[in-house]
């Protein structure tokens, strides 16, 4: 015999989803009949419904072949009103009125069970109902039942390690937890139980998903007399969030078909006829119109409404439905064949993860556009217009949101149930290693912080530890250690033509984050990408944690020139930093910025950076300039860099501009490219000045190495990675006295802080160490005895163990 031992019907009225309780939906709108005929068409020999403390739907079918009443039982340990479930079958309409009255107390409706000989099974043991469920409940139930389901509907690590408990039950642990909760087991062998599976189906589309086949008899009747005689053995394909989020989307549809009679658009819309065939669960055999005739009304109605929208921005229902009917009609292989479906469901529901991904990163990109639009102009009114249409989205993803929640809440438990009974723990869980997950907007690009992250993957690998860089791009490929996203879309900034914001795919990225088991998020960059990593902690209830490395609000005042536009991206810049659990600065002059504009000063930590030493060193001192540029033998002041306005490189310029006739034999090298080259570039014509474009690997150290002098006007920046770089390769360095990099120089030993945004005092410095060589060959010693003692590696080991000992990681580590 083949049983579905856990479905409901349209009687399972009162949803537990707030999703569906918004929008006024049943939690089940399976018809009863409907529901008979697709588990028998799924292969059950018998049909049985589980409706919450209602047997009204399995009353429907009780006069046909097959068929037992049964009940899904809502009731509560006494002493916390903890909330459980247990499934009731084979039972009478006069037993179902004394369950009723019973169930408020567990132990009162087992007793009863007991007596009436009824077949009963705690259902989804480790779902936590109410918020209450506890390890403690789960060892009382141990002791109450001699039935656990292995569930269908819910997350397949739960369901393994009720079976791993359970499989590895002895006498001893029964007699221990009978004498720890003073309860006496029931039953003679307590420690042997069995497994059974329901799909617990609430929407038609999974019946038969899960279910028990039982060996030995053919007869029902025989089977429920005398359950411990047979074998029963459970077949479930494991659910996750994509399942549960499918089901809501089923439900919400059934219901508002049936309310709106929509049923009479299947057969002549391309949407709706896809909307039913994926939400679902048709066993009619009615013909189709012809495709003639369908293509025609398609065409027609397509056609109609393309004219009546076009030259309109549309809203979120009318862009939805265009960018929906568009990829369907480009995509027909994400149309579901009509039929009955697969019985693993599996299918099914990543065709409609693919659709609604694919139809909400076309959606978003609309809406992101339009806000950068008007972010970009200023234009506050249209920001929040658009902000309030895009915040439709949340409704269309909100099903996805809701499961992944519910599919990441009971992890603890189960855990901690996996401990008590030293049970070994699955793979990548609460083994108290972190598995951190870092989101940032720069790993592929040619800066301090992607060169930092990249050489962090490396360290993580070699040290053994869990560090995944997720970031998104255009054609870059991901490695071992990074996972690199496809951008749903690009946005040029008018104002930094070589700075491009990319668009995340949100669902694709919640969905890697939660099959990988990460143990926290972490975040550097407060964009696009920043903000999908902030919502997947919050949906995955993880700890999130960021680091502040670029004075955005700084950069936005100095690229726009517009102080209203660095007031608008300070109070978001604060917003966003102030939902982390901890915040990384890099210097303590960051974290003494953040704390003036509101950030408590307890959230921030500073954290240590460090240097590729080997890399970076005066041995590669090796004529460069001369070799590679032709440069004749003299001083070379160095930049290395972003080559725009906001490094004040245009006072870099204007200070050589000044010492220049003073000083022969004299080069400043600009290392980089940026939005201020090409206006310094006609700047500088005619002097000294070598532009040497973007320089990595080997050039650039070398570049470094044949230097002189490092000169760093920067006001803005949070850290200034170079001012490592240029110490660790033996090169005295100027920096202002604002911002991060004063903090990585000993001033008078290995280089000079001058005022911030002062050219006669920048131009005194360089004067300073060119006419006392033997202090510029000193200092830069001095620097590369400084960065020797700040490694890559041992930078990389300290900042892991602080996020490990971070507030958030700890006290996630406690409640596991």
């Amino acid at each position: 015999m083949r049983i579905d031992f856990h479905v409901h019907s349209r009687y399972s009225e009162r949803p537990s989803q707030w999703i569906l309780q918004k929008i006024g939906c049943p939690e089940s709108f399976t018809d009863p009949m409907q529901l008979y005929r697709i588990a028998k068409s799924k292969g059950m020999s018998h049909v049985t419904i589980t409706d919450h403390n209602t047997i009204a739907g399995a009353l429907e079918i009780a006069h046909l072949p097959d068929t037992f009443i049964s009940e899904e039982v809502t009731t509560y340990f006494p002493e916390d009103r903890c909330k459980l479930h247990v499934l009731a079958h084979d039972i009478t309409e006069a037993q179902h009125r004394d369950i009723q009255a019973l169930r408020e107390n567990v132990f009162d409706l087992v007793a009863y069970f007991r007596k009436e000989n009824i077949l009963h099974v705690s259902a989804h043991p480790l779902y936590s109902l109410n918020g209450k469920l506890s390890a403690v409940h789960f060892e009382k139930m141990l002791l109450l039942f001699n039935n656990f389901e292995l569930n269908g509907a819910r997350n397949d690590r739960e369901n393994e390690c009720v079976r791993m408990v359970i499989d590895s039950l002895e006498p001893k642990d029964i007699e221990r937890l009978a004498n720890v909760h003073d309860i006496a087991p029931f039953h003679p062998a307590p420690w042997q139980k069995k497994f059974f599976g329901g799909s617990d189906d609430h929407s038609s589309l999974n019946i038969g998903r899960a279910h028990t086949e039982i060996i030995g008899t053919a007869s029902m009747s025989e089977f429920l007399a005398a359950p411990q005689r047979f074998n029963t053995i459970p077949h479930v394909h494991a659910a996750t969030p994509r399942t549960m989020a499918h089901n809501l989307y089923g439900i919400a549809y059934q219901f508002y078909k049936n309310k709106f009679n929509l049923g009479r658009y299947t057969d002549k819309d391309t949407l709706m006829r896809f909307l039913d065939r994926s939400l679902r669960a048709d066993l009619d055999d009615a013909a189709e119109p012809k495709a003639f005739m369908r293509r025609i009304y398609s065409l027609w109605h397509y056609r109609g409404r393309k004219k009546r929208t076009a030259g309109a921005e549309l809203s979120l229902p009318a862009l939805l439905q265009e960018e929906t009917r568009k990829l369907i009609e480009d995509n027909p292989d994400l149309f579901p064949p009509k039929g009955k479906g697969e019985v693993d469901g599996g299918l099914q529901e990543t065709r409609w993860f693919e659709f609604v991904n694919r139809a909400a990163n076309r959606v978003t990109l609309h809406f992101a556009d339009h806000l950068m639009d008007h972010l970009s102009g200023a234009n506050v009114f249209d920001i929040f217009r658009t902000i309030g249409s895009a915040g439709g989205l949340y409704t269309m993803l909100a099903p996805y949101f809701v499961a992944y929640t519910l599919f990441s809440k009971d992890k603890a438990i189960s855990e901690e149930i996996l401990r008590r009974f030293k049970t070994p723990l699955p793979v990548g869980s609460g083994d108290g290693s972190q598995r951190i997950a870092h989101f940032t907007d720069t790993f592929y690009e040619i800066n301090g912080v992607a060169l930092t992250l990249q050489q962090h993957v490396k360290l993580a690998r070699k040290n053994n530890k869990h560090l995944t860089i997720i970031t998104c791009s255009a054609d870059n490929p991901s490695e071992p250690g990074v996972r690199n996203f496809s951008p749903i879309g690009t946005y040029q900034l008018p104002e930094y033509e070589a700075q491009k914001i990319f668009y995340p795919p949100l669902l694709e990225m919640l969905d890697y984050c939660y099959d990988n088991r990460f143990s926290s998020i972490h975040t550097a960059t407060p964009g696009p990408i920043g903000l999908a990593a902030l919502a997947i902690s919050r949906i995955l209830k993880l700890p999130i944690s960021g680091t502040y490395h670029t004075s955005l609000p700084q950069y936005a005042q100095v690229l726009t020139g517009d102080e209203a536009i660095e007031d608008i991206t300070w109070r978001y810049i604060l917003w966003y930093y102030d939902q982390m659990d901890v915040i990384y600065a890099p210097s303590q002059s960051t974290k003494d910025e953040l704390v003036s504009k509101g950030i408590a000063p307890k959230k921030i930590r500073v954290y240590p950076r460090g240097i590729d030493t080997e890399n970076f060193h005066p041995g590669h001192r090796n004529g460069f300039y001369k070799k590679r540029y032709l440069l004749e033998d003299g001083i070379k002041i160095l930049y290395v860099g972003r080559v725009s306005k906001e490094k004040n490189l245009h006072l870099l310029a204007e200070a050589f501009k000044q010492l220049s006739p003073t000083r022969k034999g004299v080069h400043l090298v600009i290392v980089g490219e940026g939005p201020y080259l090409e206006e310094m570039r006609r700047t500088m014509a005619g002097y000294p000045c070598l532009f040497a474009g973007c320089l990595n690997g080997e050039t650039l150290a070398a570049a470094y190495a044949s230097s002189d002098l490092f000169v760093f006007p920067s006001t803005t920046d949070t850290f200034g990675n170079v001012v490592l770089e240029a110490q660790a390769s033996g090169l005295p360095v100027i920096v202002t006295d604002q911002g991060g990099p004063c903090e990585n120089i000993l001033h008078g030993q290995t280089g000079i802080t001058v005022p911030g945004n002062d050219i006669a005092a920048l131009k005194d410095a360089v004067s300073q160490l060119l006419e006392a060589p033997a202090r510029l060959r000193e200092m830069g010693a001095a620097a590369r005895i400084y960065m020797e003692e700040r490694s890559f590696e041992a930078a990389f080991l300290r900042s892991w163990k602080m996020f490990e000992e971070h507030p958030a990681a700890t006290a996630q580590k406690k409640s596991a």
